[in-house]
């Protein structure tokens, strides 16, 4: 165990997990002074935009995939209400924006740079709350060796390699030697998501960790546990942000009126 653990730190450089927590700050950013930069990804209905000087998500990743789930975020929320906005995806120090096909980003971009201008602007919070983040890289004590590798190598290696894309990655499990992994981001729906796959990810695995046969992209957690027949009970499932009751938001959208009042 030593020796494969030495093997992590050696090709990573590092020896543990860090948990993975946001608290997005209030910001003022002169109009005068706001740029932003935008750069290509491999999904040609993906852009990421870079806002000059000021960071995103302080740790972490969102991914945003329709309006109702963005209620939580000002950001995601003005970015929806312009035509042709699909997806929404928050990074360290970007944010991807996913379009629908029938929208050109001739028409879209100049729309959501004044989108971005406006919000920084203003001074609204990225997030309306703090929010705790699933820690599906976070390493276990009970992780068999296996399991540890793999989240080492996707949280130090993978995970920074598909987000200077504008993607991201999520880990749901590993079942008689096969990695679930489920892509979020520019590289959901990108026409290479599968050579991404096969090509680095499972590529890089195979190589570190011989108990891994392959890698299998699902769309969400229920459709892992459906996959490979597991049923976990409610309250040890992780939930990402979209997939937070209505209940939960309305709760939420109350307690700020009554505030606002």
């Amino acid at each position: 165990k030593k020796k494969r653990m030495f093997l992590v730190s050696r090709i990573t450089g590092r020896k543990s997990n860090t948990q993975l927590t946001t608290l997005c700050p209030k910001l003022n950013v002169s109009r005068r002074s706001f740029f932003v930069r935008t750069a290509p990804t491999p999904n040609p209905d993906s852009l990421q935009f870079f806002p000059d000087g000021v960071k995103v998500m302080d740790k972490g990743t969102l991914d945003f995939t329709d309006a109702f789930s963005a209620r939580r975020s000002p950001l995601a929320k003005a970015l929806f209400q312009q035509e042709g906005v699909k997806r929404v995806f928050l990074g360290p120090d970007f944010i991807t924006v996913t379009k629908d096909e029938e929208n050109e980003w001739e028409y879209l971009k100049p729309i959501i740079y004044g989108s971005l201008m406006e919000f920084y602007s203003s001074g609204q919070p990225i997030l309306l709350e703090e929010e705790a983040l699933p820690q599906d890289t976070q390493i276990h004590e009970d992780d068999p060796e296996a399991v540890q590798m793999i989240k080492e190598l996707l949280e130090t290696r993978i995970r920074p390699a598909l987000q200077s894309d504008g993607g991201d990655i999520t880990y749901h499990g590993f079942v008689e030697g096969v990695v679930f992994v489920q892509l979020k981001g520019s590289c959901d729906g990108c026409p290479s998501s599968s050579a991404t796959l096969k090509n680095g990810i499972e590529r890089m695995l195979t190589h570190w960790v011989p108990e891994v046969a392959g890698v299998m992209e699902v769309s969400s957690y229920e459709q892992y546990l459906e996959l490979t027949g597991q049923v976990v009970p409610d309250s040890d499932r992780p939930v990402s942000l979209e997939e937070t009751s209505r209940e939960a938001l309305n709760k939420l959208e109350q307690k700020l009126e009554t505030t606002k009042e």
